[in-house]
Parts: C-alpha cells; sequence; structure tokens
C-alpha cells in the first residue's frame, strides 16, 4: 500500500480531524485540467477594478494595443473597439478574438 507520508492533519477543538494539508504540487495532480480553463488574477483584477470586459482586460493584460488587436483580427481599430466593448458578441467574434489574444474561448466567456 502506497500510503501518502507528507500530510498533516490538524484537529479540531473537540479533537476530532478537522482539516488535510498535503504538498501543493500533490493538490494540484488531483485537479482536472481542461487547457485554457484559468484566468489570471490580473486580468480579473482588471475587470472588477476598471469594470472592463474580459476581452479588454486580457488585451490589457497582455499589453496589446486596439490597433494590434484589429490588426490580427483583420479589421479596422474602431471595429474591433465596438467588439471589445460588447456586452454580447456572436461565437464566432469570440472565437477569433480568443485564437487572436492567444487565449481559449472559456476564458473570455465566464
Amino acid at each position: 500500500m502506497n500510503a501518502p507520508t507528507n500530510i498533516q492533519i490538524i484537529h479540531g477543538p473537540d479533537g476530532k480531524p478537522a482539516f488535510v494539508v498535503i504538498p501543493y504540487a500533490d493538490y494540484l495532480k488531483e485537479q482536472p485540467r481542461v487547457e485554457g480553463q484559468y484566468v489570471p488574477h490580473e486580468v480579473v483584477a482588471l475587470m472588477v477594478d476598471h469594470q472592463w470586459t474580459a476581452i479588454r482586460s486580457w488585451r490589457e493584460h497582455l499589453n496589446l494595443t486596439q490597433q494590434e488587436m484589429a490588426s490580427r483580427l483583420g479589421i479596422s481599430q474602431s471595429a474591433y473597439a465596438q467588439q471589445e466593448n460588447s456586452g454580447s458578441l456572436r461565437p464566432s467574434s469570440l472565437k477569433k478574438i480568443a485564437i487572436a489574444l492567444g487565449v481559449g474561448i472559456e476564458q473570455l466567456d465566464f
């Protein structure tokens, strides 16, 4: 039997086990991994602090200009600006923007 030996059990006031502490690497191994599932804290902070869309927050996080994004998408800067500030985009537009940013579509649509 391969019982883990690098865990810590923390007991509650009643003396019964309340928490188990395991190494972070072991914890990560047990988590389901879906490519592109995670959104950096910095992106979420931009969304909350500035009330920006996920698209704008990602663009700012990646230090890209609207013109750079428009060029990647093959559209004008003003057309991109409208998309970036839109509360709802067609799935096809969202997918193109995700590809241009280099992120998964689920990282923009949450």
